[in-house]
């Protein structure tokens, strides 16, 4: 039997971390999403590493689209400095952005982290097609902060809501 807003099967999930400096051994990030993924109904079908470029992140995103993920999870390239292409990447993608999420990310990282400094932050979520994408920035703490606050608690209900 069915639970509203719960999927009954393995949701598939793409991990991307976005970083001109990081290789899978000292990718904190990344191994973090996967980690707090564990918890969940949900496989991990495509990991990887990609420069901040963005059409090197809007292939990524397109190769796990091919793969069929239900949701997808970057990490990196959320900031305002030059390198940070990964929402200029991402928007254009989307076909609806979900604004809230960012809202939530800035506010719960104004109150609980960083202050002010949550301004700096363009996390982003949207869809495409019956797949999600939530980009998170790169730190460790805002990985954990956007996967456990938000990301994990309603990830079957995106997905859900996508598929139904």
């Amino acid at each position: 039997m069915s639970i509203v807003g719960r999927i009954d099967r393995d949701i598939g999930v793409g991990v991307i971390t976005i970083s001109d400096t990081r290789n899978e051994e000292t990718d904190k990030g990344g191994r973090l999403v996967i980690d707090q993924l564990m918890s969940l109904n949900t496989v991990i079908d495509d990991y990887r590493i990609v420069k901040d470029d963005a059409a090197a992140i809007s292939e990524a995103v397109r190769h796990q689209l091919r793969c069929g993920v239900d949701a997808i999870i970057t990490t990196g390239g959320t900031g305002i400095a030059y390198r940070d292409v990964t929402i200029e990447a991402l928007r254009p993608l989307f076909d609806k952005e979900i604004e809230g999420f960012g809202e939530l990310f800035r506010m719960l990282s104004y109150t609980e982290d960083i202050g002010s400094r949550s301004m700096l932050s363009r996390a982003v979520a949207g869809t495409i097609g019956q797949t999600v994408i939530f980009a998170l920035p790169g730190s460790t703490g805002a990985v954990r902060l956007g996967m456990e606050r938000l990301i994990k608690p309603e990830l079957n209900h995106f997905v859900h809501e996508l598929n139904k």
